[in-house]
C-alpha cells in the first residue's frame, strides 16, 4: 500500500479493521436495498475510511505521526482528495464519532477544522454506523462492540449522539 509498509503493525490493524467494517457495512446495505445504496462505493470507501491513521500519534497502533488520533478523519480526507477520490474523502472526514458538528468541535476545543463533519449520504451513514461496531484495541487486536457498549461510549458526547445512533438502529434494521 502506498502509505503503509505491508509488514507494519499499522497496516495489519488498518487492513483487519477495514475488512471488518466493510463486511458490516455491506451487511447493513443488504438490509436496506430499497434505499438503493451504492454497494461498490460502500466497499471501496469502507476499506479507505481510516487511511489517515498513520499521520497520527498512536504508537499502540504503530502510527507515529504528529497529530492526535482524532484528526485521522480530516487527514484521510486530505489524502484521498489528492488521490482524486473526493466522495471517498468525505467518508474519511465524516465517520469520526457518529459525526461532528462545528458546534461539537468548538465546544470541545477539538484539534479539528471548525466545520460540520456529519455523514450526509446514505453510504456515509452506513459506513459510520458500521465503524461503531469495530474498534482497534490497545493490545493491537480488534474487538466487536455490542449495541449497549456503543451507547455507553456515546453517552459522554450527549443525548443527541445517542438519539442519532438509535435512529440509525431503526433505519438500518439492526437486530437488537
Amino acid at each position: 500500500m502506498k502509505y503503509y509498509p505491508r509488514e507494519s503493525i499499522a497496516y495489519s490493524l488498518l487492513l483487519e479493521h477495514s475488512r471488518a467494517v466493510t463486511e458490516k457495512a455491506l451487511e447493513i446495505a443488504g438490509r436496506v436495498l430499497p434505499l438503493n445504496p451504492d454497494l461498490q462505493f460502500i466497499e471501496e470507501a469502507s476499506m479507505l475510511h481510516d487511511i489517515g491513521i498513520f499521520l497520527t500519534n498512536a504508537p499502540r497502533m504503530g502510527c507515529y505521526g504528529d497529530k492526535p488520533y482524532l484528526c485521522h478523519g480530516y487527514l484521510g480526507r486530505e489524502l484521498l482528495e489528492k488521490e482524486g477520490l473526493p466522495k471517498h474523502a468525505l467518508v474519511c472526514e465524516r465517520h469520526v464519532g457518529i459525526g461532528l458538528t462545528s458546534g461539537d468541535i468548538e465546544a470541545g476545543h477539538l484539534p479539528l477544522p471548525t466545520r460540520d463533519m456529519l455523514p450526509v449520504a446514505l453510504e456515509e451513514k452506513i459506513i459510520c454506523f458500521a465503524d461503531k461496531f469495530h474498534s482497534k484495541r490497545k493490545d493491537r487486536t480488534l474487538s466487536t462492540k455490542t449495541i449497549s457498549v456503543i451507547r455507553e461510549e456515546l453517552e459522554q458526547y450527549g443525548e443527541s449522539k445517542i438519539r442519532q445512533f438509535n435512529d440509525w438502529l431503526i433505519l438500518f434494521k439492526e437486530p437488537l
